[in-house]
């Protein structure tokens, strides 16, 4: 038996979105809880970040969010996932990098870690693309990590973020 359904999630995150400036979520949390479905078959692995410009957009106007920001993953198996982001400021839309992560070892803690990454870039970055660049590096490498805890630096970070250009991360 379902415990919450979408207009029950919907009646209860959609007044509280008057209050969020920075809206983090992948295209489960939009569908759910805020009732916007990107064009995009995320199941069968499509997560072109073209499908999610339609919702970013009609989410700012609507809620007045200054940013919207989606994890897009590939999954090609539990242990080799495909991994990017992207962001829209209202005004552009930017796609990070992807990262071919191959072996994962354990998820746990991956989209706090994109999101504790992304806040630190915005508010350390010069520009919404250095910040997603970083978030996305962040979550890759947590990715590798046993446990629930990012224990990565922030040099480490940048040293993916702005070094190998072949996405593939290694520990």
């Amino acid at each position: 038996k379902k415990l919450w359904t979408k207009e029950k999630a919907q009646s209860i995150m959609r007044p509280l979105m008057q209050y969020v400036d920075v809206c983090i979520g992948n295209e489960e949390d939009a569908e759910l809880c805020l009732g916007f479905k990107p064009d995009a078959d995320v199941e069968g692995g499509k997560t072109d970040a073209e499908g999610y410009k339609g919702i970013f957009t009609a989410m700012a106007k609507e809620f007045g969010f200054k940013y919207v920001i989606s994890t897009l993953r590939e999954s090609f198996s539990a242990t080799h996932n495909g991994w990017k982001a992207m962001i829209y400021n209202c005004e552009e839309f930017y796609t990070s990098k992807r990262y071919d992560i191959d072996p994962i070892i354990d998820r746990v803690g991956g989209g706090d870690s994109f999101s504790g990454g992304i806040i630190h870039g915005l508010l350390t970055k010069a520009t919404q693309g250095e910040a997603l660049e970083f978030a996305v590096a962040a979550s890759a490498l947590k990715h590798t990590i046993n446990g629930d805890f990012n224990l990565v630096s922030v040099e480490e970070v940048e040293a993916l973020a702005g070094g190998d250009a072949s996405g593939r991360v290694q520990r």
